[in-house]
């Protein structure tokens, strides 16, 4: 993921002070301000405490039913790590000079938001593997989805690094190998935010061979639903990668002559006004009851099999009051033989 700042090409124009260093290329959104900053933070602030309460209810909430959907519980990661991103912003804006602030703000904005491009993309596996279960269960397609997981996990570290390391040397090599590290990381994660809508385009289009059922039926809801949520949550997550990439990849701009694309308005609409869209369309879409899948479906490669014997609320429930009626009849027939 391509980062919110871009490191400087060559040794800083004003205080040379550290390490760390003062940045002097302008970034997206600039150096945050109380006037401006804090009260826009505060509103996202407060829909991300919103997102994370409500996907974090449900979790528990199914937990105690015998529900596990564990992305809800992702989703709730992804909102705190926003929250302290949030956080971070509106100290910083308090105290401009403590890079150690800045550092830590741009490292959360970038790092969270990979979380909403995972569950997108295990979404449409699911799907994938409902409509086209041999291709889906595959081994050599389920080894490339866990190869891009893997590989999402390890641009992250080397991105973090690499942003780290830009405000920790001065040698202008260094720093131009950050920058190719940072872009690397937003091309490979742009591309990540869109691979759900080629394969939504493919589970549609694709043929059907030798299939005596529509779809592997899993979750709830219809199959237009569960498209429409990934397909939307794509378009959004793409728009957001694909701005911060096209804005890290232009050259850089001295620090008090910002391009129309570092301005805040920007910044907050591409980062946190898409993740916000996306986190409410989970949390209201009901992605726990859609995209759910029993346990052990992986080991059996199908969905249908299971869904019969634990039903995505109240499978648990029924079967313990099935089991109590059971011992109930056990427990009455010695008296009614007395009777007798």
């Amino acid at each position: 993921m391509a980062t919110s700042s871009q490191p400087p090409q060559g040794p800083p124009l004003g205080n040379t002070q550290g390490p760390p260093y003062l940045p002097h290329t302008a970034a997206p959104g600039g150096a945050p301000t109380t006037s401006v900053d804090v009260p826009i933070s505060a509103v996202s602030l407060a829909l991300f405490i919103g997102g994370a309460i409500g996907h974090m209810g449900l979790f528990r909430l199914n937990l105690s039913r015998g529900h596990k959907f564990v992305p809800s519980a992702v989703a709730f990661g992804f909102c705190m790590a926003r929250i302290v991103a949030t956080v971070l912003r509106i100290a910083w804006s308090t105290n401009l000079t403590n890079i150690s602030l800045a550092i830590a703000a741009q490292v959360f904005v970038a790092a969270g938001v990979v979380l909403l491009f995972i569950l997108n993309l295990l979404f449409v596996q699911r799907m994938l593997r409902a409509s086209h279960p041999r291709l889906g269960w595959s081994r050599p397609l389920s080894y490339l989805f866990k190869a891009l997981y893997t590989l999402i996990g390890l641009t992250l570290v080397m991105v973090i690094t690499a942003t780290v390391q830009s405000f920790y040397t001065l040698n202008t090599n260094t720093r131009r190998i950050d920058r190719d590290l940072q872009l690397y990381g937003g091309s490979y994660t742009t591309f990540i935010s869109f691979l759900p809508l080629p394969i939504l385009a493919c589970i549609q289009l694709a043929p059907r061979r030798g299939q005596p059922q529509p779809v592997d039926p899993f979750g709830k809801g219809s199959w237009t639903a569960k498209g429409l949520i990934v397909g939307t949550a794509a378009v959004f997550l793409t728009l957001g990668a694909g701005f911060r990439l096209g804005t890290s990849a232009m050259p850089p701009r001295p620090l008090f002559k910002p391009a129309w694309y570092h301005h805040k308005a920007c910044y907050y609409i591409f980062n946190f006004g898409v993740e916000v869209i996306v986190v409410y369309l989970y949390l209201l879409g009901r992605v726990d009851q859609r995209f759910y899948i029993p346990d052990g479906s992986s080991k059996a490669r199908n969905y249908s099999q299971h869904t019969a014997k634990h039903d995505c609320y109240g499978s648990h429930s029924n079967a313990k009051t099935l089991q109590d009626g059971k011992e109930e009849v056990k427990a009455t027939k010695p008296e009614n033989d007395e009777h007798r």
